[in-house]
């Protein structure tokens, strides 16, 4: 694909955002895209994003766990960029038609004090270059349909990292552990809609450790010459498969002793 190729996926995306309108498949419109190709367009869509002023915030990384891979037919992980338009707090209403099919996701969230890049980044480095974890929500959208109506085929890597890996919004929750205060492969949660268990995990479905979701992040954005900055907030991976969010759903994740975090929409 062409810079111009890239900037014209990107603007189908942000019209499909801004209108409600999903799009079709992109790895259909462009068969011979590659996964720099939808790192591009992603970059495409941040460059106009924050032309229009947005703020970046963060990152969150996808596909890290096998229950995820399944859901999605995909193999990698794939990451995407947080904006600040995108933060609710704890206990938000998220307002209706703010997305168009939302799902939640419950991850650990990392905030960093300190900077962090480069091809040998180790798990003693991302621990020391953060400041807290906390227990949180990735709200999940797609501007770009899940499935091809006339094939029957479903999106793959490339559509779903142009789209900014289906990222839509973060919610916080408000307690904050130091990294090394729990074990972050047993930190788990519960998390219900409208009252009912609907998924359960544990932080170990994320490589094995969310710090190592962390680790591959870093060592993925040095290859295209970017980096994590102090004051970021960087989303581990889901250790749980997405839960549907219509109107109505009243969303809570108990993460035990690591703190609670919910929203409803």
């Amino acid at each position: 694909m062409t810079p111009e190729k890239h900037a014209e996926a990107a603007a189908a995306l942000l019209h499909a955002e801004k209108t409600g309108q999903q799009i079709g498949l992109l790895s259909l419109q462009y068969p011979d895209m590659t996964l720099d190709d939808a790192y591009a367009i992603q970059s495409a869509l941040m460059a106009a994003k924050l032309a229009d002023g947005r703020k970046v915030i963060g990152w969150k990384i996808g596909l890290t766990s096998k229950t995820m891979q399944r859901a999605l037919g995909i193999d990698i992980p794939d990451s995407g960029v947080l904006f600040d338009d995108m933060m609710f707090a704890h206990g938000a209403a998220i307002p209706e038609g703010r997305f168009i099919q939302p799902r939640v996701e419950a991850e650990i969230a990392f905030v960093m004090k300190a900077p962090l890049g480069g091809a040998d980044v180790t798990r003693d480095d991302v621990l020391r270059a953060t400041e807290y974890v906390a227990p949180s929500l990735e709200i999940l959208d797609t501007r770009i349909l899940r499935s091809d109506p006339a094939t029957g085929r479903a999106r793959i890597i490339t559509d779903t990292v142009s789209d900014n890996a289906a990222n839509a919004g973060i919610v916080l929750g408000p307690d904050h552990h130091a990294p090394d205060a729990h074990d972050l492969r047993w930190v788990g949660a519960i998390v219900t809609r409208n009252g009912e268990v609907e998924e359960t995990g544990l932080g170990a479905g994320v490589l094995n450790d969310p710090v190592e979701g962390i680790v591959w992040l870093a060592r993925r954005m040095h290859t295209y010459g970017q980096r994590i900055e102090a004051g970021q907030v960087i989303l581990s991976g889901s250790f749980i498969s997405p839960i549907e969010c219509p109107p109505g759903a009243a969303i809570h994740a108990d993460f035990g002793a690591f703190g609670t975090v919910s929203c409803h929409f």
